[in-house]
């Protein structure tokens, strides 16, 4: 008896072009599915930068905050509580606002995400941000966030060529004093950083005894789960996590919404079936043209499952040889969105794996329906 894998490699290699085409439309298929996965993942990863990169240990919100797009101020008296604690070393608070900045060159405005910080005290690991936090003590100087969306305007090149980089912000005019890179996300197309004063003077109506996000820095050697328990217990009123639960409620809101992930959804499921097809179309043509072939070794006793065993050995092997294109030229493409746009998107594991999961099925179900075409192989039918 002829060994199958033998048998299913020789049934490929017979016609070599084909075998071409077949491993490009599975590897494009492939390449669709990672870039699907790979922009929904590195969306919902963008929408936390600013939660991974709060400087605290630990951090403070109202119960009712779901995102940087709905936030809901808190008392600044239920962070100063929290100082009670012999574990914690200092405190700070973080005001947010959605404002409307002026592009220098084109006078429109655009809207910008605000982030009102304490000079004086810890709020972001931002490479630039520590070196502007003298310049922000002044009045209406602001920090500009360099990878914001170009319609905001050319600051970071301007800032670079002359110093300062002055224009409107909420319809006050303001001078841009440092550059940090953050990225734009689901909340906002870009971000500006200002101290606590120059953000109460730009919204006068928000009281100065209320913030949006309260900054836990604890004692060296503290244990982080047994001081967050002990102010979650002190302090009902508001919510005390850790940076990382804190950026997992932001993902929440946003793989909750739904339509994001349905477009991306959509958008795997089109890969898929595009994959699907082609390895049909592949498989099909290939038992039509060789079906004296197969018609011939039922004719001598090899069974239908023995057949479609080989047709399935056909679809695995052009399932690895695919997919090993289409991750390459997805590392690729991430790379280059990467540099082009700075969103966190890089290959992982998971993702790898998971493609790599539906390639296997998406062959097997062209097999499988491929097998149809076995069944028509009557040796009295054909001989």
């Amino acid at each position: 008896m002829p060994r199958k894998t033998p048998l299913a490699w020789f049934q490929l290699m017979k016609e070599k072009a084909r075998l071409m085409v077949a491993i490009a439309g599975i590897g494009f298929a492939d390449m669709l599915m990672f870039m699907q996965l790979g922009f929904q993942d590195s969306l919902y990863d963008s929408a936390t930068v600013p939660h991974r990169l709060l400087q605290a240990d630990l951090v403070m919100i109202d119960p009712q905050f779901k995102s940087l797009a709905s936030f809901t101020p808190f008392s600044r008296e239920q962070l100063y509580q929290s100082l009670n604690n012999d574990r914690v070393q200092s405190v700070s608070a973080i005001r947010i606002a959605m404002g409307q900045w002026k592009n220098p060159e084109t006078r429109l405005t655009r809207s910008i995400l605000i982030w009102g910080i304490e000079p004086d005290a810890p709020s972001f690991k931002l490479p630039g941000l520590q070196a502007s936090l003298e310049p922000l003590k002044l009045l209406n100087n602001v920090v500009f966030d360099r990878v914001g969306r170009p319609e905001f305007g050319a600051i970071a090149d301007t800032f670079q060529k002359q110093g300062t980089v002055t224009t409107e912000l909420n319809q006050q005019v303001i001078q841009v004093s440092g550059l940090v890179t953050m990225g734009a996300s689901f909340t906002a197309d870009g971000n500006v950083f200002m101290s606590d004063s120059t953000f109460l003077k730009l919204y006068n109506d928000r009281q100065a005894n209320k913030i949006d996000i309260g900054l836990i820095q604890l004692k060296p050697d503290s244990d982080i789960k047994a001081v967050q328990a002990q102010l979650s217990a002190n302090l009902p009123n508001v919510k005390v996590l850790t940076p990382q639960e804190f950026a997992a409620i932001e993902r929440n809101y946003w793989e909750s919404q739904g339509t994001i992930g349905f477009i991306f959804g959509i958008g795997v499921v089109v890969g898929f079936i595009v994959g699907t097809v082609i390895v049909y179309q592949i498989l099909y043509t290939d038992v039509a043209n060789h079906l004296p072939e197969y018609a011939t070794l039922k004719a001598m006793g090899y069974s239908d499952r023995f057949l479609l065993n080989v047709l399935l050995q056909e679809a695995l092997i052009l399932a690895v040889l695919g997919f090993i294109p289409g991750f390459v030229v997805a590392v690729g493409l991430y790379q280059i969105t990467y540099a082009a746009t700075l969103l966190p998107i890089a290959m992982n594991t998971n993702r790898a794996i998971t493609v790599f999961v539906l390639t296997v099925v998406m062959c097997s179900i062209s097999g499988a329906i491929a097998m149809r075409k076995f069944q028509a192989a009557d040796p009295a039918d054909i001989f």
